[in-house]
């Protein structure tokens, strides 16, 4: 079988459930060729065997991929729906029950998001413009984030702070207990930690932590308000910024229903979960648009 890095792929002895892309080929000990593959909608990573790999056609590709767009616009469709409930409720107390007609302007949350993903963070980073959250971007191997979170708190001075990427929980090393039976939740744990450093506080500074199957527990010690995942399932690519946008576009003066936030992601409660937190969304006036010149 020919297999290439790049390559779209999917297990048959898993049932061909979940697109990946071949993102490194290697030799085991015993010489036999096996793949490190990226889930191309779920933040799950895995190593295969060539023997249970099948390249994916075009034509099931793009069946796939329509799929994922209706998900993207079903999310997008939520996150803009609750923006505009916000959008109502600061314009009915910005005008004192609509007594005056003053116009306001509104600062949303800004994040930081650090992605061990390039494809994913470039589709968060769409996601995030089109619902009009400042956001500053990075792609950062899993690995490496501990070593660069404090600068780049320090450089983009975040409200929000999303720590992501790829994960997988092995029952081989471990117990789901067992912070070392995990590929990165260890690597998020750290630098959740390294950034509580920084900014302790949980409500100056919001953190979104975890990937497919992380170790939520640990991650919520570590000093997340929501991470990934309680019941060691596969998230969605997209839900962390689900997650975030409703914390951005939430007035600062209410607490996030968690449930409510929960309840309306692609994955549910089975793989995400948080803490009770403070929204960020502050509203001004007066606001006066200035001509371009």
């Amino acid at each position: 079988m020919s297999i290439k890095i790049g390559d779209i792929v999917t297990r048959p002895s898993y049932g061909r459930d979940l697109l990946f892309r071949v993102i490194s080929i290697n030799t085991n000990e015993k010489g036999e060729h096996y793949a490190t593959l990226y889930g191309e909608d779920v933040r799950l990573i895995a190593d295969a065997p060539f023997f249970d790999l099948e390249v994916v056609s075009r034509i099931e590709r793009e069946q796939r991929l329509k799929k994922e767009d209706e998900l993207l616009e079903q999310s997008l469709s939520l996150i803009q729906q609750d923006y505009h409930l916000v959008r109502q409720k600061s314009e009915y107390t910005a005008t004192n029950g609509y007594s005056h007609s003053h116009r306001f302007f509104q600062m949303p949350g800004k994040v930081l998001h650090l992605d061990g993903d390039p494809n994913y963070l470039r589709k968060c980073l769409m996601l995030y413009e089109k619902i009009g959250i400042p956001v500053y971007g990075v792609h950062c191997l899993e690995k490496e984030m501990p070593h660069r979170i404090g600068k780049l708190i320090d450089e983009v001075r975040p409200d929000l702070l999303v720590i992501t990427g790829h994960d997988a929980y092995s029952r081989s090393k471990g117990k789901k207990t067992d912070l070392m039976a995990y590929r990165h939740s260890g690597h998020f744990v750290q630098t959740v930690q390294e950034a509580r450093k920084k900014v302790p506080h949980r409500d100056q500074l919001v953190i979104f932590a975890g990937a497919c199957q992380s170790h939520f527990e640990s991650l919520i010690a570590a000093g997340a308000n929501f991470a990934s995942s309680p019941a060691r399932v596969n998230i969605h690519a997209l839900d962390p910024v689900y997650i975030v946008s409703r914390i951005s576009f939430t007035p600062f003066t209410d607490d996030i229903n968690v449930w409510d936030v929960l309840k309306n992601t692609l994955t549910g409660d089975k793989g995400l979960g948080g803490i009770q937190t403070r929204g960020l969304l502050r509203t001004g006036m007066p606001y006066h648009p200035q001509d371009d010149e």
